[in-house]
């Protein structure tokens, strides 16, 4: 359980179907937006895209869209980044221990008598 719960909280799977939720909702945006778009051209070329009520399935959309985006975000987004920093959590700010050891070395070395000062 513990490797299916590292693939899950490690991988971009989380991102990528976030993406994914996203991305299908406003392409139904971006469609009713140019039926809409499309309505508004003279009469001609407005009948070859005629899809009912454009402006209302535009709004219909974006709405739709607004409220998946508000859902996806506090009941994906948010548990899976409290989950992640729960169980990775990200390092302390500063030098890691080793660079740190590492510059402790380097510094006795270039103490001892006779040796060279080190080149950055």
């Amino acid at each position: 359980m513990t490797g299916f719960r590292n693939f899950i909280l490690r991988g971009n799977l989380v991102e990528i179907a976030v993406a994914f939720i996203i991305a299908l909702s406003f392409a139904a945006v971006v469609t009713s937006f140019v039926a809409w778009l499309t309505s508004l051209m003279p009469d001609s070329a407005s009948e070859i895209f005629s899809s009912g009520e454009p402006f209302g399935a535009f709004l219909n959309a974006v709405v739709a869209f607004v409220l998946l985006a508000t859902v996806v975000y506090f009941f994906v987004v948010v548990p899976y980044t409290k989950a992640k920093e729960k169980f990775f959590p990200s390092p302390e700010p500063g030098t890691p221990e080793d660079i740190k050891l590492l510059q402790e070395i380097r510094d006795l070395l270039a103490a001892q008598p006779g040796s060279t000062p080190p080149s950055a």
